[in-house]
């Protein structure tokens, strides 16, 4: 009976002598049934955690970069939570570049920002964390929960587990037009593919800047003629109308690749006769979102489809900067178009090379969500006293900041543009990586940008450039994540 007692009175000291040698070593271990951040955030219910010392993050321009004050950001972020940062942000333009070097070498970083395509081959090949051990029943669930975005969280769920948290809503692009231009060529907004087509005519053939020169300016530009990440058609959707160019989920619940239908042909004619005409940036294939920003100030083109809310004001300010006409309007979908996309947004995710999994989950993840000062932190530049965007747009936050101290910031064109979005837009699909997805889909997508730059750019004729695309494997190669997808 004596050792009977004494064998928790033992384990009392044994845990209470692992606790004093961990805090002893910098860390700190959680255990209480509800904690709270340094910030005073708080952080969610659950199993133990300890407090990583060091946390490396990869992320891509949407952090304000090093010239904009990204050195002030990670000095915060570090106070906030006693946790060293270390930053690896690449150029924007080629984030996904170094992204694809990272998994292939196996350096990685322990938390990561990844595109909806990268996350599901990443999941489907075990190189995330699950982190819904983690997610569910903790705080952050009910965060979200509360604020009614618990959607958003399950749709990037794969096969019932989840590989990360997006901070934000996924948003989309709307159809900006300089309002300036429409005048001084005497037209309204477009309505329809006619109406636009004219008016994309005139921007390249007239005087819409007003500088006495006919002729000198193009109706519009994008970063790419198919953008890198899923919904892909997001930068043209006046051209694309009702084709996809990759993998979708039919009304009857099958999947088909939209690349191999009949609309992407007639696309591609459409794509391919505006460029021809002149009225789309004969440096297309070669820009990225950067120089399509700086063209738009620079008044070289009229129409630019970029992200609602946040941007329209962007863009108007720009344009005054750059001493143009700032008037610009977001116009709906045409009637061919139908809707805008809405993509699904990138995540954050911990790689399974991280040693500390649930302790980055607790401290980074958990955190940039908190409803408090780390969230702000995330959300605004700490350089500006203008409540200048960081990474997370306020106006899309999966989880609202109650005290929100740039909420009196919003322009009426921010909010206009952001409602316009969000009552013409659907959800891209979300397809899930399979194997033959994983082995498949980055030489597929190389194939099919090469043969959209033919047909459009080149004017290489249609059934001679998917002859080559088939040459080249790429009907197998889609056929093959079609079956696979199916079969799931």
């Amino acid at each position: 009976m004596i050792r009977n007692r004494i064998r928790p009175f033992i384990a009392l000291i044994m845990v209470m002598t692992l606790m004093t040698v961990l805090c002893g070593c910098g860390l700190e271990v959680v255990t209480s049934a509800r904690s709270v951040t340094e910030s005073g955030g708080a952080v969610s219910s659950g199993p133990s955690y300890t407090k990583p010392q060091q946390i490396t993050m990869m992320v891509d321009g949407t952090l304000i970069t090093l010239e904009n004050g990204r050195d002030e950001f990670e000095a915060r972020w570090e106070a906030l939570t006693g946790i060293d940062l270390v930053i690896i942000q690449p150029e924007h333009d080629v984030y996904y570049e170094e992204v694809t070097k990272a998994f292939e070498s196996g350096d990685l970083p322990d938390v990561i920002l990844l595109s909806s395509t990268y996350y599901t081959v990443y999941a489907a090949e075990d190189l995330l964390a699950d982190i819904s051990p983690y997610y569910d029943g903790s705080e952050l669930e009910a965060r979200i929960t509360k604020a009614g975005n618990e959607s958003l969280i399950d749709a990037i769920k794969i096969k019932g587990k989840l590989y990360g948290i997006t901070p934000t809503r996924g948003n989309g692009c709307v159809t900006y037009i300089k309002k300036k231009w429409l005048d001084n060529v005497g037209l309204s907004a477009p309505t329809n593919y006619q109406e636009y087509m004219d008016m994309l005519k005139a921007f390249t053939e007239k005087d819409p800047d007003g500088n006495g020169i006919n002729g000198d300016t193009y109706g519009v530009s994008a970063a790419g003629l198919i953008n890198n990440e899923a919904p892909y058609t997001n930068y043209l959707p006046e051209f694309y109308q009702d084709a996809y160019p990759s993998f979708y989920q039919k009304a009857d619940g099958t999947w088909t690749d939209g690349f191999m239908e009949e609309p992407m042909r007639q696309a591609l004619t459409r794509l391919r006769d505006a460029y021809s005409n002149g009225y789309i940036d004969p440096d297309i294939t070669e820009n990225g979102t950067g120089a399509c920003r700086d063209k738009f100030y620079a008044d070289e083109y009229g129409v630019f489809t970029y992200w609602s809310g946040t941007w329209a004001k962007t863009l108007s300010n720009k344009l005054i900067e750059a001493e143009k006409d700032g008037e610009v309007i977001a116009i709906p979908p045409l009637a061919e178009t139908g809707e805008y996309l809405e993509r699904v947004a990138p995540v954050w995710c911990i790689t399974s090379t991280c040693k500390n999994p649930s302790g980055v989950y607790k401290y980074f993840l958990e955190t940039m969500l908190d409803d408090g000062a780390v969230e702000e932190l995330w959300t605004y530049s700490p350089v500006s006293d203008k409540y200048a965007k960081n990474h997370i747009d306020h106006m899309l936050a999966v989880v609202p900041l109650t005290n929100d101290p740039g909420a009196g910031s919003v322009s009426a064109s921010q909010a206009e543009s952001a409602k316009l979005f969000n009552s013409n837009s659907h959800m891209a699909d979300l397809p899930y990586s399979t194997e033959a997805f994983s082995l498949y889909s980055d030489d597929l997508m190389a194939l099919k940008k090469e043969l959209i730059r033919k047909v459009v750019v080149e004017g290489v004729d249609m059934d001679a450039a998917y002859g080559e695309f088939e040459a080249a494997n790429g009907v197998y190669m889609s056929q093959a994540i079609v079956d696979s997808l199916n079969a799931e």
